[in-house]
């Protein structure tokens, strides 16, 4: 499976850290997260710098704390995937994708799932109507029951250009989704939403909200007392003012995963600057690329 590098997801950090520098957080743009329930894999989306080309990489758990090489995961490589979801039992994972259902010719976005075949993956199938339409169709989250959650932009529906949809899991099959209402959707953009297994929280992104730093925030919801959406809370113990997006809680509910594309900006030449110190200065991994965060995730829920 390639080098070995080391990463203990044991206890995560109380303050916004990267994660795995140099191994998962490179200079190259990454984004989204997903933890098998049994903790063994990996799973994230590497992308060029426009998101012209996107796809799934894995890493396996080889002993305590020593991961696998990223490797492109056997069903992708070929179109635009990305965004994975485990669902609760790890036996299916979801993602968007624009792979055809039919001919070599890339389409708009879909959510799509492929199962476990031993200790590998079998053939994505795409989720069909109701859930998939003509319209793009992002970001999947399931809870335990099998509902699920995801981004969209369709005319006429919702409050904004993309909300947040639910599509409920009910006699086998998915029912007509739906958006969630004024506590988490608005005028503006909603989008990478995580929920709970248990549906009590959502976290997602938002972009063109007052109380949001500038470049796309992450925001929580809590269910009360009466089953219904608070009013979401703009995490500013967590944002920045680059974009900040893209959440998944561990299956343990103890650690958050966000994407950030926070940097350090270089506004002065190095000491005898020269071609090479020059094209290091965007070679690291601050570089305004994506790269994935993690932190303590109780400590935040207790912060309100």
């Amino acid at each position: 499976m390639g080098q070995v590098n080391k990463i203990n997801l044991e206890n995560a950090p109380k303050q916004l850290s990267i994660l795995g520098e140099g191994f998962i957080s490179t200079h190259i743009n990454e984004r989204d997260f997903a933890l098998s329930p049994d903790g063994k894999e990996i799973y994230f989306t590497i992308t060029s710098p426009r998101s012209d080309i996107q796809t799934i990489v894995y890493c396996k758990l080889l002993k305590e704390g020593e991961w696998s090489k990223p490797e492109v995961v056997s069903f992708a490589g070929t179109y635009n995937d990305l965004e994975p979801a485990f669902s609760s039992d790890g036996k299916t994972l979801y993602f968007a994708s624009n792979r055809p259902q039919e001919g070599t010719t890339p389409k708009d976005f879909d959510i799509w799932k492929v199962t476990r075949e031993g200790s590998g993956w079998g053939t994505p199938v795409n989720l069909g109507a109701p859930v998939n339409t003509p319209s793009d169709e992002f970001y999947p989250s399931l809870t335990k029951t099998g509902h699920l959650y995801f981004t969209a932009s369709y005319k006429g529906q919702g409050m904004g250009r993309e909300d947040i949809y639910r599509a409920e899991w009910k006699d086998g099959k998915f029912q007509v989704p739906q958006a969630l209402d004024s506590a988490v959707n608005s005028k503006v953009d909603e989008f990478n939403a995580f929920i709970s297994p248990d549906e009590d929280y959502i976290l997602f992104t938002c972009y063109g909200r007052r109380d949001d730093a500038g470049g796309g925030d992450l925001y929580i919801s809590e269910k009360d007392a009466s089953g219904k959406w608070t009013q979401a809370r703009c995490l500013t113990e967590i944002n920045s003012r680059y974009l900040d997006y893209c959440p998944y809680v561990s299956p343990d509910g103890k650690k958050l995963f966000i994407t950030s594309t926070r940097y350090n900006p270089v506004k002065s030449f190095p000491s005898n600057a020269t071609y090479s110190t020059i094209q290091s200065l965007w070679g690291n991994t601050l570089n305004n690329q994506g790269n994935i965060y993690w932190i303590d995730f109780e400590g935040i829920r207790k912060t309100k």
